[in-house]
């Protein structure tokens, strides 16, 4: 069995154990000591410590029953050892974890909603409440409350209980073990049985920020920021809308304002583009129809094409689709491949897909389409060949729909 110090004292940043068992496993070491200050991975939805034991360092820490597993790439030689953690990290977890039992917490006294799920990631966290949705407003009183809570500065306890003492505390949540149960207490505030590492006193929680919030399986999803993280967000954003403001040259509180404007004249330029590339398209398709060969009373463009963009093809062919009896076969060229494009207007009684199949057991054709247009890749020298049969096919086939 180890002793697990992290739930004594979560300050503790070093520690000398003795190695109780030690097995060798893919190439790794599977180390049991008789104590320990590493917090294992994702108990409680805690992730784990970071650290080394002996200065090597350990990759991953998890339960075995009573026992904690610590993982090191290296072997060590000897029983006796130190064991040291990233502090850094450690307290971050705390910020993170504390933070999120005061968010749960002034989320349930505000508005009953109870936390189903904690996730603590490496840029922010989050937890799920079983509540529909929440307003602008409702997030900000939440925030001012806990942070008010923080600011107040209430000590936290950690104590051991049996089953038989839960009848006196308010839990927020109840707790599915029989004995020695782990209760975090915010100073009369909050009261939840947890087993991860916590801080001393609100105060050291910094701050807390909501960053977003959203509905995920039926549930609310919030995700935050505590302490060093809550400063680190708000030092890039704030970096953010001071390059914006000098780029806008505007004042940081008249961004959104004239970011605004500019998304609003932004759509209005496209919108005349727009305007403006359907009246080219209509020319160049003008240009095109004066090319036009009929073959009994039906008018065929056969054009091959170098470096015009599909989309813009394809816009023009759709223009001179709403004209009558006409059939658009094009190849279009580029530096990296050769590609068909074959159309008609729906007065005309052909299916094109199936000529288009025809032709691609002769030909290397890679593509499809439907009865009035069909589009595909082809070698570079044989587009002009599959141009003209297709061409010669429509020809033959091609009836004018008299209905």
């Amino acid at each position: 069995m180890t002793t697990k110090f992290y739930m004594e004292n979560s300050y503790i940043r070093e520690l000398e154990a003795e190695i109780t068992e030690k097995k060798f496993h893919n190439n790794k070491y599977y180390i049991k000591l008789n104590r320990t200050i590493f917090y294992p991975h994702l108990a409680g939805g805690q992730p784990r410590d970071l650290g080394t034991i002996n200065d090597i360092e350990v990759l991953n820490v998890y339960e075995e029953g009573d026992d904690i597993v610590h993982v090191l790439e290296k072997n060590i030689r000897g029983t006796n050892v130190k064991l040291r953690i990233d502090w850094e990290n450690r307290m971050d977890m705390m910020q993170q974890h504390t933070g999120q039992h005061l968010l749960s917490a002034v989320i349930y006294k505000l508005y009953h909603g109870e936390t189903s799920s904690l996730h603590i990631g490496l840029n922010y966290s989050s937890i799920d409440i079983d509540l529909p949705e929440f307003s602008e407003e409702d997030i900000e009183k939440i925030e001012l409350l806990a942070n008010r809570i923080i600011y107040s500065n209430l000590k936290i306890k950690t104590y051991i209980v049996n089953k038989d003492e839960l009848k006196g505390i308010p839990l927020r949540k109840t707790s599915n073990i029989e004995s020695n149960i782990r209760i975090v207490e915010i100073d009369g505030f909050d009261y939840s049985p947890c087993g991860g590492t916590h801080l001393s006193s609100t105060g050291e929680i910094g701050i807390i920020k909501i960053n977003k919030w959203d509905r995920k399986k039926g549930n609310l999803r919030i995700e935050f920021v505590c302490g060093n993280r809550a400063l680190r967000d708000y030092s890039w954003k704030n970096t953010l809308i001071k390059k914006l403001s000098i780029l806008l040259s505007a004042k940081d509180t008249d961004v959104l304002s004239k970011v605004n404007k500019l998304y609003e004249d932004k759509k209005e330029i496209e919108k005349e583009n727009r305007d403006l590339r359907e009246i080219i398209y209509r020319l160049k398709g003008d240009n095109f129809l004066n090319e036009v060969k009929y073959s009994n009373g039906i008018g065929i463009i056969f054009k091959e094409l170098e470096d015009m963009d599909f989309k813009e093809l394809n816009l023009i062919a759709n223009y001179l689709n709403t004209k009558e009896y006409l059939i658009q076969v094009y190849g279009l060229k580029n530096a990296k491949k050769a590609q068909l494009y074959i159309s008609k207007t729906k007065d005309i009684d052909i299916d094109l897909l199936e000529i288009f199949k025809s032709l691609s057991e002769r030909y290397e054709i890679k593509g499809g389409g439907n009865s009035t247009t069909v589009q595909g890749g082809v070698k570079a020298d044989e587009l002009t060949s599959i141009m003209k049969d297709f061409t010669s096919i429509i020809i033959k086939k091609s009836k004018v729909r008299t209905s």
